[in-house]
């Protein structure tokens, strides 16, 4: 098997609060392949994007990686001074942020933006940098791209605006490409759209992702491996196909049932969701740290934070490696044993 492109290694990345340590990221491991997808699930706070940070070398203070290894290309970023991130920031590893009313600088034109990257990163004369910012303005979809590169970023809609992040990622061809909630601000027409024209550039250049994202619609239609996170750990994580059609993890369970099915018996029929809301990085609760939301959920859960596991039973050979679920109960989920548990009282 090839060599990853990155891999992250017992990650913990810690805000220094009046009230003490934070673990926002708090033991993540994966792997990224080369020209694969890896995606990052979860609800908002369980530690998606600051672990997207953490590789970018971007954790605002009062936050910073405290332990683990985040090694690209056999290099620990972890460990990297800023003169050296500035290096490979723009150019190896680029990122689209969530909202890009908020990242693209109202006083700049977007050509502008595009170019700067392209001189910083490639030396390119003024003229060279203008000519393949139309290039790439086009490449991304952008009508009339050698009009629009003199525009603003208030001219463009927000479907242009997003393609304008994309460009600006993509303008180095960069080996990681990390895309946090890329289609989160848009609707739905223009959301189908960034997502083909993500795919699209993935095939065409060979760029491995990091597709960041509570949307698992998203996932179903880019992502190779998922991995769900929860308070800042993670829970499960396999290969798209295994965690759609065998969901091992009572939180991943629960997201997969609460999106809405184009097959739903009435539209009158309430929508299952999980309840309570994820816990407060500073007071979580001993042991699992689903416990409190978990149908399923019994003494045993609150002795140990369980740790990240191959799968028991239940699965082919060749899936065990990469199958990993972080449950005591696992092996009883698998088997059926618990289907009936009640979801009121949360305790068999």
């Amino acid at each position: 098997m090839a060599e990853p492109l990155l891999v992250v290694e017992d990650l913990v990345t810690v805000f220094e609060t009046d009230e003490g340590p934070v673990r926002a990221v708090d033991g993540v491991s994966f792997e990224v392949p080369r020209g694969g997808t890896l995606a990052l699930v979860g609800e908002s706070g369980c530690g998606k994007s600051v672990t997207s940070l953490s590789i970018m070398g971007l954790v605002p203070e009062p936050g910073h990686v405290a332990a683990g290894r985040i090694l690209f290309g056999g290099r620990d970023l972890a460990t990297m001074d800023e003169r050296a991130m500035r290096a490979l920031r723009g150019r190896r590893i680029s990122m689209i942020f969530q909202d890009p009313s908020s990242s693209l600088n109202p006083v700049y034109t977007v050509g502008r933006q595009i170019e700067e990257t392209l001189r910083a990163h490639l030396a390119m004369s003024a003229k060279a940098a203008r000519a393949r910012a139309i290039e790439l303005l086009a490449r991304v979809g952008i009508p009339a791209p050698s009009e629009r590169i003199d525009a603003y970023p208030h001219q463009l809609s927000g479907g242009m605006r997003q393609r304008v992040m994309i460009a600006i990622a993509l303008a180095c061809e960069p080996e990681l490409l990390i895309a946090d909630e890329p289609t989160t601000a848009l609707d739905v027409t223009i959301q189908a759209q960034i997502l083909e024209l993500l795919g699209a550039l993935q095939r065409e250049t060979g760029t491995s992702v990091i597709l960041i994202t509570h949307d698992l619609g998203v996932v179903a239609e880019l992502a190779d491996e998922v991995v769900v996170m929860y308070a800042g750990r993670v829970v499960e994580r396999a290969q798209k196909s295994a965690l759609f059609t065998s969901p091992r993890h009572p939180y991943t369970r629960g997201l997969l049932r609460s999106v809405p099915s184009s097959t739903a018996v009435s539209r009158a029929a309430r929508l299952p969701t999980i309840r309570g809301v994820v816990p407060d990085l500073r007071a979580l609760p001993a042991g699992c740290r689903f416990q409190d939301r978990c149908e399923h959920a019994a003494p045993a859960c609150r002795d140990a934070d369980p740790a990240l596991v191959a799968l028991t039973m239940g699965a082919a050979p060749d899936a065990l490696s990469s199958h990993r679920v972080a449950c005591v109960r696992e092996s009883e989920l698998a088997s059926g044993a618990l289907a009936t548990q009640s979801q009121e009282t949360g305790v068999v």
